[in-house]
This record gives structure tokens, C-alpha cells and sequence, in this order.
């Protein structure tokens, strides 16, 4: 399996690029905050292995993983997927941040206030499996950092966490529709079920595995699994 990324200069999400190989069909996993937007990277990067992307895959709505998704489906017209709870805030992002933040100033200076669907879109289904670009997907419901978060397995190789794990930590739930109960619940029922074997790409910084997890994260172990929160 060919992987790749493209790291947005905003908020330095992982903008994943996955294939079978060089020369073949791909997918586009979260493209993120550039200014304009990140469309030009993420082009150099498919040309750089010469591929042809044919869907792009949205972990969740926040504004630093689906800024470019409008612009690059517009200049590469393929489907994209989203979950329903999350849909709505392609349109109205800052349903889902704090206002006067980071994320809206930056919204603000872009000039980005005309957001949109792009209009090929499709609700993806929890434990739903997707054959595109000859990669098999499942599509995993994972709330918690935001209510519509969903991670994916690949060809049962590749685990794409978005912000619900990240090597050594987890994604904040202290945002609007976000929720502590929920990550925990996510955490124990639908990231320590997976095989270990997996290759978690997440949605900053680096790759890690789930057994590296299981053994290392501290979000992963039963003294923060077991805390109440709201």
C-alpha cells in the first residue's frame, strides 16, 4: 500500500493520501487549512506518484480537516464522505469551535465564510465498508471529539484515527459537540477492539500501531477509562 501526507501549514493536520501503488487510483483523507488552501500541495503530491483520487474521506467537521475539501472537489470532481452528525458543519463550521478563537479569526483572515458542501457527498454507515481506489474501508462511528467523528480501517492494515488517537494521546473533548463520556466510551469499545497489528495514521503528528498504544497511551488504560465524565 502506497502512503503519503501532505501537512497542512495551519494546526499541522495530516492530510492522508492513500493508494494500492504508484500509477493507480487514491484517496484523500482530511484536507486541512492552508491559505488559500491546500489544494496546490495536495495536487503536487498525487502528481508525485501519479495518481488519480477518486474520493476524499472526512474524519470529522472541524475546520482544520475538511478547509480544502470545497476547492479540491471543485478542481477534481470524485465523491466525499462524512458522517451525518458531522455534515451540517461543512457549512457552518463554527457550530463546532469556540468563537473568537484561533479557528475563527483564521476563518476570518482567509475570508472563508462562504462554506459549502461539495456536491458529491455521501453519509457514510457505522461499521460501513467502502470499495474505492481497490482499497477495502470500513467506516467506524468514534464520538468524542466531535459527535460525528468516525475512524477507518484499511485492507485491515491501516488504521485512520482523525483526532480520536494520536501517538501518545487523544483528541480534545472539551469543544462544542464534543464529549469526555463518549471518547471514553469510543476509546474502551471501538479503538481496544482492534487488532493490534494495525498502523494508526492520525490526525497530527506521527504514525503509530495499536499495540503501541494499547501498552503506552495513558488514555488507553483503565485508571482514564474508568473516570465519569460529563
Amino acid at each position: 500500500m502506497l502512503i503519503d501526507r501532505v501537512i497542512a501549514p495551519y494546526f499541522e493536520t495530516n492530510c492522508w493520501i492513500l493508494a494500492t501503488a504508484v500509477n493507480q487510483e487514491c484517496i484523500i483523507v482530511d484536507p486541512g487549512m492552508a491559505k488559500p488552501n491546500l489544494v496546490k500541495s495536495i495536487k503536487e503530491k498525487i502528481a508525485e506518484h501519479n495518481l488519480k483520487p477518486v474520493a476524499v474521506l472526512i474524519t470529522h467537521g472541524h475546520i482544520d480537516h475538511m478547509f480544502s475539501v470545497l476547492p479540491l472537489t471543485k478542481e477534481i470532481p470524485m465523491r466525499t464522505f462524512i458522517t451525518a452528525s458531522d455534515r451540517f458543519l461543512l457549512t457552518n463550521p463554527m457550530a463546532a469551535l469556540d468563537s473568537g478563537g484561533v479557528s475563527e479569526q483564521l476563518i476570518s483572515a482567509f475570508g472563508g465564510n462562504n462554506f459549502a458542501e461539495p456536491s458529491d457527498l455521501i453519509e457514510l454507515d457505522d461499521f460501513g465498508n467502502i470499495q474505492i481506489a481497490g482499497l477495502e474501508i470500513e467506516s467506524i462511528f468514534a464520538p468524542g471529539h466531535t459527535k460525528g467523528s468516525v475512524i477507518f480501517t484499511v485492507d485491515n492494515q491501516v488504521l485512520i484515527s482523525g483526532d480520536v488517537l494520536f501517538a501518545g494521546g487523544i483528541g480534545r473533548t472539551d469543544l462544542p459537540t464534543g464529549s469526555a463520556t463518549d471518547m471514553r466510551k469510543t476509546l474502551r469499545d471501538r479503538v481496544l477492539t482492534l487488532p493490534d497489528g494495525l498502523n494508526v495514521l492520525p490526525g497530527h503528528g506521527r504514525q503509530t500501531t495499536i499495540a503501541t498504544e494499547r501498552v503506552s497511551n495513558p488514555y488507553l488504560q483503565s485508571d482514564f477509562l474508568d473516570q465519569s465524565g460529563r
